[in-house]
């Protein structure tokens, strides 16, 4: 490397903790993501996050796949690695010349039993892997009889690529809103603009909160704290901005012992509790000497827990976004996205159907109000 290059992440995920099923352990299966190359490349790194892990996890052999040939990742100049319950394994640089619009497939090998604990679960129209039954890390054409597709990301957290100083990363950061489909649009939207120079980061996972995380079995699934995430996902090779869009879990999960014994309303933050959670991710994007923008709120009415007092708390949480000095901007989803003539809900056309999330083309009404200074 030299100075005019540099490491800078092309595709990322959170870590999270998966749900837990008796079948939790897996065992002789390969899984397979493809990545989605923005720009040119002369080697690439992998990292493998086993945070959300009670116990070590082995990859018995590990590929890429790029243009037909298959090449062998290394740790440490070994093939198979173990990562330590908690810890990460960073591959051994791979060299590979890379072009805008290159796909590359990862493959990993789980020959023994493995506790498939760290997890997130990302959608969109480049998040979608496969995993198969046995050794296939060098096999091209999986066949769909030994295979399934899945939306599940197991353990691979990152693929950063060298290449030259011009080229950065966004991240994008928050809860299933973000994990599912607008980063991907926003990827798309980079390609299809010409926003050649910028690669587009997700880390996001379903149902997580500033505030509080479920530490019972039933909801063990929905994310950790931002105390014990944002630090953790939001460094990231080459990035210099992130974007923010979180807060409506604090705001609609809690219910009540009496509907549900894991949902009290003790959980229930105040608005000034919450603008100190975001306060503290601003001060820690800021350490990492990254731009923060915000996004706003999206609507939430007809949502199963909507209520006046949730409602208020929304729209006083929007009101610091779009009033604070404390950060780069605020990019106004909540605006974007609302019915004009009822704004606590969506337009009919952006709403998926359950009134919380939006729909395929709201996420990429979400995606278009980036701004594009951001993407250059």
């Amino acid at each position: 490397m030299n100075f005019h290059e540099h490491w800078v992440s092309v595709w990322g995920n959170a870590v999270s903790v998966a749900e837990n099923r008796p079948e939790r352990y897996a065992r002789d299966i390969t899984i397979r993501y493809p990545i989605h190359i923005p720009f040119e490349g002369k080697a690439i790194r992998l990292t493998f996050d086993n945070y959300c892990g009670t116990e070590s996890v082995t990859l018995t052999r590990t590929t890429v796949l790029h243009n037909g040939k298959f090449y062998p990742v290394r740790f440490g100049n070994a093939r198979p690695v173990t990562i330590r319950a908690g810890g990460k394994a960073v591959s051994d640089p791979l060299k590979l010349t890379l072009k805008a619009g290159d796909v590359i497939q990862v493959s990993f090998y789980l020959g023994g039993f493995t506790l498939m604990r760290s997890v997130v679960y990302a959608s969109g129209p480049l998040s979608q892997g496969l995993y198969a039954n046995g050794d296939e890390t060098t096999n091209e054409n999986i066949s769909s009889r030994t295979s399934r597709s899945t939306h599940l990301f197991y353990f691979l957290s990152n693929v950063t690529v060298l290449t030259d100083r011009e080229k950065r990363a966004i991240v994008c950061y928050g809860d299933s809103i973000t994990a599912q489909d607008w980063p991907d649009d926003l990827a798309l939207r980079c390609r299809d603009e010409g926003y050649h120079n910028t690669a587009i980061i997700r880390r996001a996972t379903s149902g997580s909160r500033i505030l509080r995380e479920y530490d019972c079995l039933t909801y063990e699934s929905y994310g950790l704290c931002g105390a014990r995430r944002f630090s953790h996902e939001v460094p990231t090779d080459g990035a210099d901005t992130v974007i923010i869009q979180q807060g409506i879990n604090d705001i609609i999960h809690p219910v009540g012992e009496q509907v549900n014994e894991f949902r009290p309303m003790s959980d229930l933050p105040t608005v000034d509790e919450l603008i100190e959670g975001l306060k503290s991710y601003i001060a820690q994007a800021r350490s990492f000497g990254y731009r923060v923008y915000v996004g706003t709120l999206l609507p939430m009415g007809g949502w199963r827990t909507d209520a006046p007092f949730r409602q208020d708390m929304r729209h006083a949480y929007n009101r610091f976004i779009r009033t604070t000095e404390l950060i780069d901007g605020c990019i106004d989803f909540d605006k974007a996205l609302r019915d004009p003539e009822n704004p606590d809900f969506f337009a009919p056309e952006y709403d998926s159907g359950d009134h919380l999330h939006p729909s395929a083309a709201g996420y990429r009404r979400m995606a278009q109000e980036i701004p594009g200074e951001l993407l250059k």
